[in-house]
This record gives structure tokens, sequence and C-alpha cells, in this order.
């Protein structure tokens, strides 16, 4: 066993060995924990959360859901942009203090958050434009996915259950849709089966 390492250095090594190209989460982390294994004879626990950290500090770019590049040229210390008090007000007020889903709001006792549009992840800056408001709820779920994926996800669950009533109109609006999705490669990680 060699001199002991962190974790993040091991993440570091690979993605710096690896340059200039989209590597999916599953590579990097069966990697990392086998060397890390082998240097140190530990167990190397969580390596999403190291891989996550090194994006949202701007080591790594990501890409997609659960695929990243390392690019030498790319800024390392960017700054992750949060919104204002002030910025927080105005959004809220022109969104009638509602989450824009659901339109639920404090008088229905519901939390209100306000979310970047666009991540902050991928770049998106602390503007009134970028802003939204969100319930607590769909807050959450955003992070899950990005909301392109998760408006993919729910025209595919709408035009399979289209297809199971039997509702031609509602089956051929989905289907356009889905087709703008692969027409423009918005999400291609997201199988739809026609």
């Amino acid at each position: 066993m060699s001199k002991k390492i962190s974790q993040l250095d091991l993440i570091k090594e690979f993605f710096i060995n690896n340059p200039l190209r989209d590597i999916p989460h599953p590579e990097v982390v069966d990697w990392v924990v086998a060397e890390f294994r082998k240097r140190t004879g530990e167990v190397f626990r969580d390596p999403d959360r190291g891989i996550r950290s090194l994006s949202q500090k701007g080591f790594l770019i990501k890409v997609s859901k659960g695929v990243y590049r390392y690019d030498p040229e790319y800024v390392h210390n960017r700054e992750l942009e949060d919104f204002t008090p002030a910025q927080k007000k105005e959004i809220l007020e022109r969104d009638n203090y509602k989450c824009v889903i659901c339109g639920r709001g404090k008088q229905d006792g519901v939390e209100l958050h306000v979310d970047h549009i666009k991540a902050k992840d991928f770049g998106g800056k602390a503007t009134i434009e970028n802003g939204q408001t969100f319930c607590a709820q769909h807050n959450f779920l955003k992070k899950n996915f990005k909301q392109t994926e998760t408006g993919k996800k729910m025209f595919i669950r709408l035009y399979e259950l289209a297809k199971v009533q039997g509702d031609k109109t509602l089956q051929k609006f989905c289907a356009e849709i889905l087709e703008v999705f692969e027409k423009n490669n918005i999400n291609g990680h997201i199988e739809w089966k026609k």
C-alpha cells in the first residue's frame, strides 16, 4: 500500500488522466472505489458526493445527469450565484407568492423557495429572468431531475397512458412533443419507446 491519498484527490486524478472526455458516473465510481481499496486497504464511502462536490466547485463540468468532463481550460473557481434578498422578493412578487407548477402558496401553508430555472451547476445566473417560485415539494423534485428531464418523463408517461386508453389525439400530441426532444437531442439518455 502506498502513501495515503484523499478521496477527492483520487477522483481528481482519474479525471486529470482522462481530460476532455464525457465520462459516465459508473466508470468513475468503479475505478476510484477499486483504486482506493488497492492503495489504502480501505473502503471508499460515497464517491457520488465527491464527484458532485468537484462539479459544484467548478473542477468538473456536468455534461448531463451522471456524465462529467474535466477540461484543463475550464475556469476552476467559478462562483455559484445565489439570489439576493431583494431579487428573491421581486421574483416572489412577480409570481404572486405561488408555486409556478401547482399554484399553492403561503395562504395554503406551503413553504416557498426561489429557484434557478437554469441550475447554478449548469452556469445559471442569479437574475430575475432566471428565477421562479417553487413550493418546497416541487423544488425538491427539480433537484432530482433537470426540468427538461422531468418534462420528457411526464410526456412519456402520458403517451403510455393514452396508448392504454386508446386516446389517439393525446397519443399524437405527446408523440409530437417527444419527437421535438429527439430532433433537438435533448435528454437522449431517457429512452422513449414508440
